[in-house]
């Protein structure tokens, strides 16, 4: 049998607004999935770590305090750092197109905007999390 998908989200620096990210751990909860919230004003240190301390498959950010060009890179770059590249990177947020482009072209998963549903999130992580998997046993 495989495991749950195991998801840590979290709300990276001082943007207070966590209805959004409820909704999400909510919407995913009842999807089957594991969720770990981390809670409001993480460091990118203590999201890469504690994503790599709770074994998770993906780390779900919700920015919307417009950091979003400083925060994925560096939660990015830390996973890179620590060797858990495997773990998803993804997120939402208030994130014009073209930042979006710039960040998944660093790696960076999919980024949902405003107005996104929460199936679309949870269809991406279903059919995004395995290939990692099957990735990750490859090595």
């Amino acid at each position: 049998m495989e495991r749950k998908i195991r998801v840590l989200l979290a709300k990276p620096g001082l943007d207070g607004h966590d209805r959004g990210i409820k909704v999400i751990a909510s919407a995913f909860r009842d999807a089957g999935f594991e969720v770990i919230y981390t809670g409001l004003r993480q460091t990118p240190e203590m999201i890469a770590e504690a994503a790599i301390q709770e074994d998770v498959d993906a780390i779900g950010m919700s920015v919307l305090s417009g950091a979003h060009m400083t925060l994925f890179p560096v939660v990015l770059n830390l996973l890179r750092e620590k060797k858990a590249e495997h773990i998803l990177l993804f997120g939402g947020g208030i994130i014009p197109e073209e930042d979006i482009e710039k960040l998944e072209k660093m790696g960076v998963g999919k980024l949902f905007t405003p107005g996104a549903i929460t199936s679309e999130a949870i269809e991406y992580l279903k059919e995004e999390i395995p290939k990692r998997r099957k990735e990750e046993k490859l090595f």
